[in-house]
């Protein structure tokens, strides 16, 4: 009889199916579906996010700040999805002399639903993997607000705990160990230049860089080009609650300290490689067919070691890259201080358990390629495959 049991138990889980929906997370950067016309950060002059929802799986897409923190970005996905105001914590404020609830940061909600009975499954590209892992993080904890009286935030995400509201994580591309490309934002605000080139809106006011939070706002009559140059010198990237420190590798690093693996969350990592090892040589170049805008970066991380917090370089096996992140950074956390996520070969025939990531093999695709961008036919048609397959693969997991 026990053994009947367990084997229904487990043709159960195998064969169990969920309906949750799909959220989808730009990574640095990034924007919105309506921010660019019709030219999308999830598919570029395709949609994904529609092609998913004509696949018949519910999707939802938030527009957080490009190049804002992740405890910031977390915490609008939040209140995207939930409706309402932004609250990004009272201590949080203090130690980085933020605005805790900036005025122009009020969502109405897209998934009002969501709760632990009604999870989502968090796909993010890029630092949206990074994004993925700290709202994960922060549903599961109480915040305290004021250390000193251990008080916690008033807020409805940080003052409570919020468990099985999250499904799986999957991470396209993402620097879960941070990338070797010295100041990552600035090096790469020429895509930026030329995704709005393409959409045909350069001189419009679609694209925003978000940061009201530090009081900064694109002037009535400012330029583009102003604006990127004011946003570039702003004290914002001299502090800790930024972008560019989050996706360092030491700034990387402190977020792996805390962000550590949920043992009810299933995890994947997709990983993406524009570059090929040199004849006699342990340093990377650019295969064939990589992008004129990727080649030089690809070529820099390929060649060039980075820096761990104490001053060490990295080794050899950082020069793989898709053109902007390593992809030896992209498998899974291995640089907290609590020692690394468990991490994987994903196989199709194993019995997925929640609390470890699985990493699926290279993909010949660079940074971009692998969301539809600077690609061609052949590489737009294998992302959107892997794409619906990772989604079909998250509507087979067991629910909650």
């Amino acid at each position: 009889m026990r053994k009947t049991f367990l084997i229904l138990f487990t043709i159960g889980i195998i064969f169990a199916q969920n309906n949750y929906p799909i959220v989808l997370i730009h990574g640095l950067l990034g924007w919105g579906e309506e921010e660019m016309g019709g030219y999308k950060y999830w598919g570029g002059r395709n949609d994904y996010a529609q092609m998913l929802r004509d696949e018949g799986h519910t999707v939802f897409t938030v527009s957080v700040g490009p190049v804002s923190s992740n405890w910031e970005r977390a915490i609008e996905v939040y209140a995207q999805l939930k409706g309402g105001q932004v609250d990004y914590g009272k201590a949080h404020a203090e130690k980085f002399n933020i605005i805790q609830s900036p005025d122009s940061k009020v969502y109405d909600a897209i998934y009002p639903e969501w709760d632990e009975n009604h999870p989502v499954h968090l796909v993010g590209h890029s630092m949206g993997g990074q994004t993925a892992r700290m709202l994960q993080y922060l549903l599961t904890q109480e915040i305290e607000g004021n250390v000193d009286t251990g008080e916690l935030e008033e807020s409805e995400l940080l003052g409570n705990i919020h468990p099985n509201w999250v499904r799986s994580i999957t991470t396209i591309a993402t620097p879960h160990n941070g990338t070797s490309l010295a100041d990552v934002v600035t090096k790469t605000i020429p895509f930026i230049q030329y995704f709005i080139g393409i959409a045909g809106v350069i001189g419009t006011r679609f694209y925003n860089f978000d940061l009201e939070q530090w009081g900064f706002i694109r002037g009535k009559n400012e330029s583009w080009t102003g604006y990127v140059k004011r946003m570039r010198n702003h004290d914002a990237w001299r502090s800790k609650n930024i972008s560019a420190w989050d996706l360092s590798i030491a700034g990387a690093q402190d977020l792996n300290d805390y962000l550590q693996a949920d043992p009810d969350v299933y995890y994947f990592s997709i990983r993406t490689s524009t570059t090929e090892k040199k004849n006699g040589s342990p340093y990377h170049i650019p295969i064939e067919g990589t992008s004129i805008l990727t080649r030089t970066r690809s070529k820099i991380l390929g060649s060039r070691p980075g820096y761990w917090s104490d001053g060490s370089p990295t080794d050899s096996t950082w020069f793989e890259n898709d053109g902007i992140v390593n992809t030896c950074s992209m498998a899974g956390p291995t640089t907290g201080s609590n020692g690394a996520d468990p991490i994987i070969s994903y196989d199709e025939n194993d019995l997925l358990i929640p609390g470890q990531w699985y990493t699926l093999d290279p993909i010949e695709l660079d940074h971009w390629n692998i969301i539809g961008h600077l690609g061609n036919d052949q590489s737009n048609e294998l992302a959107k495959t892997i794409l619906i397959k990772q989604v079909n693969r998250l509507n087979k997991l067991p629910p909650f």
